[in-house]
């Protein structure tokens, strides 16, 4: 029988849950690198023993983690990314005159092919990449010297690259999405990009229809539908069937379109989950009740799933990182809060539990089902 292990991101560390097929028992270990921030935490789809971890804090900057048998031991890879020295702010040498410096690792994705392969989004917006296993890392520029970066601007959180796609059936075409200035893509691994935001619409920036500026939340993917993209956005539910080329709103009947996480049902490519809340100024469910809404038709028409989750005075988050699905029949849905609460959904969404309640706030969520 496969099992699972969720890996979970907070704000005090690390923590490993695991689980048999059943996923009725868990057990949690952690935190690992207790008291520090753990931005994202992902496993490599090429060896499931194989996990990167983005820790960092405001003392000690950013410090990458790798472990090879599962989280059980680590260790620290990747020399901060180039710099050369005491651990100490972030910098990187790019070949310029002044070291560029960078806040944190926002998003980490491992090949789906290759375990020694990764891929490494920052904050300010630039995109690295490992070919050995986090030892050392390089910046694919083409990116951050982009000729509209200049126009580039940090949402509320920063001006994170937190959404790395790397299409399956041709890792040479990567989507990235930048908060805030839009969805990019690469179809040369990396050297050049084109932002792909046609179709979007941004009220409060000068020209509402502009090539770049755009508040992107989050982007996903199945991979078996490398062409069809979905988009939480500020405000904005948003679909593309070609690639990012074009995008058209998706946000049906919702209560609200602004939220942060998306993701894709694991063996159904139309099935799409999101987690609205009630604007940019309160982040918190629409009257107070935490609902996860589920398309079956790829958007527009969307169902409330609200059982086992809290209907009255929640006014929890869940983050653009902390929702993911397991590859197991019936699809698990997860998803973590700013409460700390771990909710997990054994049924494609229909009823939930929460696997642990006292954790601190949960920034990430991934899973990996094992054999």
């Amino acid at each position: 029988m496969s099992r699972i292990r969720v890996l979970v991101g907070t704000r005090k560390g690390a923590f490993i849950l695991t689980a048999d097929g059943k996923r009725q028992r868990w057990r949690v270990q952690g935190p690992h690198f207790g008291g520090w921030e753990v931005y994202h935490l992902k496993g490599s789809p090429a060896n499931p023993e194989r996990l990167y971890a983005s820790q960092s804090s405001s003392w000690f900057g950013q410090v990458m983690q790798r472990s090879d048998d599962g989280g059980r031991s680590w260790e620290t890879v990747g020399n901060q990314f180039g710099y050369e020295g005491e651990t100490s702010p972030h910098l990187w040498y790019d070949g310029t005159p002044h070291p560029w410096e960078f806040k944190r690792v926002w998003h980490l994705e491992p090949d789906s092919a290759d375990p020694d392969t990764a891929y490494a989004g920052v904050e300010d917006a630039a995109l690295f990449r490992t070919r050995d296993g986090g030892k050392s890392w390089q910046e694919l520029p083409g990116l951050r010297r982009h000729a509209s970066s200049a126009q580039w601007m940090p949402g509320a959180g920063g001006m994170c690259l937190h959404s790395i796609l790397v299409d399956p059936a041709d890792p040479r075409r990567l989507h990235v999405a930048i908060s805030a200035a839009g969805s990019f893509r690469s179809d040369d691994a990396g050297q050049t990009w084109r932002p792909v935001n046609q179709g979007l619409r941004s009220l409060h920036i000068p020209d509402p229809v502009a090539e770049v500026g755009h508040c992107v939340h989050r982007i996903a993917r199945h991979p078996s539908r490398p062409d069809t993209l979905f988009m939480q956005k500020h405000w904005d539910v948003m679909r593309s069937d070609d690639a990012g080329a074009s995008w058209h709103e998706v946000s049906g009947n919702l209560p609200s379109d602004f939220g942060f996480p998306i993701d894709v049902h694991a063996h159904e490519p139309e099935t799409i989950y999101v987690v609205p809340i009630k604007s940019d100024a309160e982040h918190y469910p629409p009257d107070a009740r935490l609902r996860v809404y589920r398309s079956r038709s790829g958007g527009n028409d969307w169902e409330p799933l609200t059982s086992g989750l809290p209907q009255k005075d929640c006014y929890v988050n869940v983050l653009r990182e902390a929702m993911a699905v397991d590859g197991l029949d019936p699809c698990g849905v997860y998803f973590g809060t700013t409460g700390g609460q771990l909710y997990a959904s054994a049924n494609a969404g229909d009823s939930w539990k929460a696997v642990v309640r006292d954790l601190p706030p949960v920034l990430s969520v991934e899973v990996q089902t094992l054999p």
